[in-house]
């Protein structure tokens, strides 16, 4: 498979992510388009060390991170305008999704980006480390205090019933 075909292959991760970090379909859209033109023009640079949709996705986090520094503009939350979040199963378990949905938005930036892709997007935590450019210890550090938070927002009063919802 050409590093072409591997980047085409990817497209469907890095909008999900895309539209996880940014909470907006236009502006995950041209985070995307930017991570690909960007990745179509500099493939010569990729070195077969990782694969191909780990260096996308770092490519992404990196223009997602410098747009955030250049607007600094506030974090849309994960749900907005999103009332197409896919679930199987019946009420109680898409108010449960939509529950956790919102929690994972409470979730300070550097947890919720860790459990995008380990959780989301499968990536393994070396993977996740490398994309994120921090120590894998440290990726498992965040994604503890992460899976933790979540656990603490889920057990507190404002969600009830959400602890019967398997």
């Amino acid at each position: 498979m050409t590093i072409l075909n591997e980047i085409e292959t990817a497209i469907p991760a890095l909008r999900r992510y895309a539209r996880a970090l940014t909470g907006d379909v236009t502006r995950a859209d041209d985070l995307v388009q930017d991570c690909l033109e960007r990745a179509v023009r500099k493939k010569h640079l990729w070195k077969p060390s990782g694969t191909v949709r780990a260096w996308l996705f770092t490519i992404l986090l990196n223009l997602h991170r410098d747009a955030h520094r250049r607007n600094r503009t506030p974090l849309v939350p994960l749900d907005a305008g999103h009332n197409d979040i896919p679930a199987q199963g019946n009420q109680e378990s898409r108010l449960a999704l939509n529950q956790t949905v919102r929690h994972m938005d409470r979730l300070p930036l550097e947890q919720k980006q860790v459990l995008l892709l380990i959780a989301l997007e499968g990536f393994d935590y070396a993977e996740a480390a490398a994309i994120l450019s921090i120590p894998k210890g440290t990726l498992m550090s965040r994604l503890a205090r992460a899976r933790a938070n979540l656990r603490a927002m889920r057990d507190t009063p404002e969600s009830p019933g959400l602890r019967s919802v398997k």
